[in-house]
C-alpha cells in the first residue's frame, strides 16, 4: 500500500491499521501481548484480520490463521482496484497499491492444503479426553493406558495404536488367552495395578474414538508429524509467510477444531525458547471462532488455557482471538488481550446489551465518545480500536476506518490454490502418510509370540537409539519422518533431556536413559505443554 501521506506507511516498528481523528498504529514490540478482534457477522472482522496479517508479513513476522469461510485465502493473490477499495483508500489519504503475500495452505484432511498430523503421544491424555468429551472416570482410564504404554515401550502414533492398547488393558480380551498363557498378561496386570479398568469404560472410550474417526481424526493422527518450525518461515524477500489453516470442513467438528488449535499453542509454548520482549513477534497466531475453545471447557483445562496464553508471550508469540462477542472470552483470558479491534454489535436481546456494555467497559474511555453507543452505530469497515502504547498501557479508544487490504479480498479459485500448493516450500514433506512400527504392530507380534518381553524391548530400543538422542540434541538428527518405535521413544526422551544439557549432557543423559530402562519411560515422555504444566 503506497501512500500520499508517507506518515501513514508501515514501518519497521509499527503497522498502520486505520484512521479516524488520529491514525491507529499497532506497535510490533507490543504485538506479542495478544489481542482481540470482535464484531457481529458481516461487520468486517475478516478484513481487519487480513490487514493485520499483511502488516505482520511485511514486517517479516510469520502468521498462522484459521480460515473458516475461505475468505482469507485471497491474501495469496494480487489485490484488485475495485471502486469501493479505491474510494476507501482515497478517503484516508492513501493511494491503493496492489500486493500479494507468500502463503502456505494447511488442511487437517489434506484436501485443500498440506496435511497436518500429530501423534497420539504428542496430543496426550488431557487434550485427547477433551476431544473425546470423556468424563472423569473415562479420562482416568485413558491416563492409565498412556502410562502403560510408556512403561512398556509402546509408541502411540495413530488411532489404531490407541485402539489396540485399550483392547490390551482389558482383562480377558485376547483370543484363547487366559492366565499365564495370555501373551499380554503383563500389560493387563500393569493396567489393573493403577485401578480397576472395566470393559464397560473402555468400551465407551472406544465408541467415542469411533465418533472421532468418523469426523476425520484418522487423518490427523499419524506421521510425518507436523514440525512447527515450518510455520515460522520468511520468503525470499524477507517477508513472513502467511500460513492458512483451511477450516471450513474442520468447523463441522468444532471440538476437534478447538482442541487442535490448543494443541498447536501448547506445542509452540513447549518448543520455543524464551524470547523476553523482542522488537517484533516470532509468530502471530489468529484463532477464529475463539468461543469454541472455551465452550464447556472443564476448570482444569481452562486453567491451562489461561496459563499458556499468559506465558507464551515470553516466547515471542502473539495470540489474537477472533469472535463475535467479547463475553465469549473468559475474563481472566480477556484481561491479557491488550490490543483490541471492536466492530459493530447489535443490541436486540438482553444478552446483546450485556455484550455491548462489556465491550465498552474493556476500553480506556475517550471523553469525546460514548463507547457503548458508538459500538452499535459503527458501519461496515469501521471499528473502535485501542492498541498498547510504548509503556504497555492501552491507548484511548478511537473510532477509525480500517484501511483496505493490499491483497485480494475474498476467496481464491481451486486452480489458484492448486498452483500455490504445487509451489509450496513444504511440498512433498507431509503429503504422504508413513505407518511406522508402533503399539499396534508390537502388540500384534506379542500375541503371535514373536516379540521380546516388554521390559527388554523398551530397554533395548532406548539403548539402540542412544546415539540418535545425542544427535538430536546437537542438531544432527534430521530424520523425524521415518521413526521406528525406539526412535520415537528416543525423540521424546530427548525433549526432557535437552533442557538439562547445559548442566551436563553426559550425566543427565545417563540419568534419563537409566530411569527409562528401569521402567519409567512414562516420566521421560513429554506430550506438549499442557501435560507438562500439569506435571509441574
Amino acid at each position: 500500500m503506497a501512500t500520499t501521506d508517507s506518515t501513514l506507511a508501515d514501518t519497521d516498528e509499527r503497522i498502520f491499521i486505520g484512521k479516524g481523528e488520529q491514525p491507529a498504529w499497532l506497535t510490533l514490540a507490543l504485538a506479542n501481548r495478544h489481542g482481540l478482534v470482535t464484531g457481529a457477522t458481516g461487520t468486517g472482522k475478516t478484513v481487519s484480520l487480513q490487514v493485520m496479517a499483511e502488516g505482520f508479513a511485511r514486517a517479516g513476522v510469520p502468521v498462522f490463521a484459521a480460515d473458516i469461510k475461505g475468505d482469507l485465502s485471497g491474501i495469496s493473490e494480487v489485490g484488485e482496484a475495485r471502486d469501493f477499495i479505491v474510494k476507501r483508500a482515497a478517503d484516508m489519504g492513501l493511494t491503493f497499491q496492489p500486493d500479494q503475500f507468500s502463503t502456505v495452505f494447511w488442511d487437517v484432511f489434506g484436501e485443500q492444503g498440506h496435511p497436518v498430523r500429530a501423534t497420539v503421544t504428542e496430543m496426550g491424555p488431557l487434550l485427547l479426553s477433551r476431544m473425546l468429551d470423556l468424563n472423569d472416570v473415562q479420562e482416568g482410564v485413558l491416563n492409565v493406558a498412556f502410562r502403560v504404554a510408556d512403561e512398556n515401550g509402546l509408541a502411540l502414533i495413530d488411532m489404531k495404536d490407541l485402539r489396540a492398547l485399550l483392547d490390551a488393558i482389558v482383562p480377558g480380551t485376547s483370543k484363547g488367552a487366559d492366565g499365564d498363557n495370555d501373551p499380554l498378561a503383563s500389560i493387563r496386570k500393569a493396567a489393573q495395578g493403577f485401578g480397576n479398568v472395566t470393559r464397560a469404560t473402555v468400551g465407551t472410550i472406544q465408541r467415542q474414538l469411533l465418533v472421532l474417526e468418523n469426523q476425520g481424526a484418522t487423518k490427523f493422527f499419524g506421521e510425518p508429524a507436523l514440525s512447527l518450525k515450518d510455520f515460522m518461515r520468511a520468503d525470499r524477500d524477507g517477508r513472513g509467510m502467511v500460513n492458512i489453516l483451511v477450516a471450513d470442513k474442520l468447523m463441522q467438528s468444532p471440538r476437534l477444531y478447538a482442541t487442535f488449535l490448543l494443541w498447536m499453542l501448547s506445542e509452540l509454548f513447549e518448543q520455543l525458547p524464551e524470547a523476553g520482549d523482542p522488537p517484533k513477534p516470532k509468530l502471530v497466531f489468529f484463532f477464529d471462532e475463539a468461543h469454541l475453545l472455551f465452550n464447556d471447557a472443564p476448570k482444569a483445562l481452562m486453567d491451562k488455557i489461561e496459563q499458556v496464553v499468559r506465558l507464551i508471550r515470553s516466547k515471542g508469540v502473539g495470540v489474537y482471538f477472533v469472535t463475535q462477542n467479547p463475553i465469549d472470552v473468559p475474563d481472566r483470558v480477556l484481561g491479557q488481550l491488550g490490543n483490541r479491534v471492536q466492530h459493530a454489535l447489535r443490541a436486540f436481546t438482553p444478552r446483546d446489551q450485556k455484550a455491548v456494555a462489556a465491550a465498552a467497559q474493556t476500553f480506556r474511555p475517550n471523553p469525546k465518545l460514548d463507547t457503548a453507543q458508538v459500538i452499535m452505530e459503527l458501519g461496515k469497515g469501521e471499528a473502535l480500536v485501542s492498541f498498547l502504547e510504548g509503556n504497555g498501557t492501552p491507548a484511548i479508544v478511537e473510532r477509525v476506518l480500517i484501511r483496505p487490504p493490499s491483497a485480494r479480498i475474498g476467496p481464491i479459485t481451486p486452480e489458484e490454490r492448486k498452483a500455490i500448493i504445487d509451489n509450496s516450500p513444504v511440498k512433498g514433506k507431509y503429503d504422504t502418510a508413513i505407518d511406522s512400527e508402533s503399539a499396534y504392530e508390537i502388540l500384534q507380534k506379542r500375541i503371535a509370540g514373536t516379540a521380546a518381553p516388554a521390559d527388554a524391548s523398551a530397554s533395548g530400543g532406548i539403548l539402540a537409539h542412544l546415539g540418535a538422542i545425542v544427535g538430536t540434541i546437537f542438531g544432527t538428527n534430521t530424520g523425524r519422518n521415518r521413526l521406528s518405535t525406539g526412535q520415537l521413544i528416543a525423540r521424546n526422551v530427548t525433549r526432557s533431556v535437552t533442557n538439562k544439557v547445559v548442566g551436563g549432557v553426559v550425566a543427565d543423559l545417563g540419568k534419563s536413559v537409566g530411569g527409562s530402562i528401569g521402567g519409567s519411560v512414562g516420566r521421560a515422555l513429554v506430550r506438549g505443554a499442557l501435560g507438562g504444566l500439569l506435571r509441574r
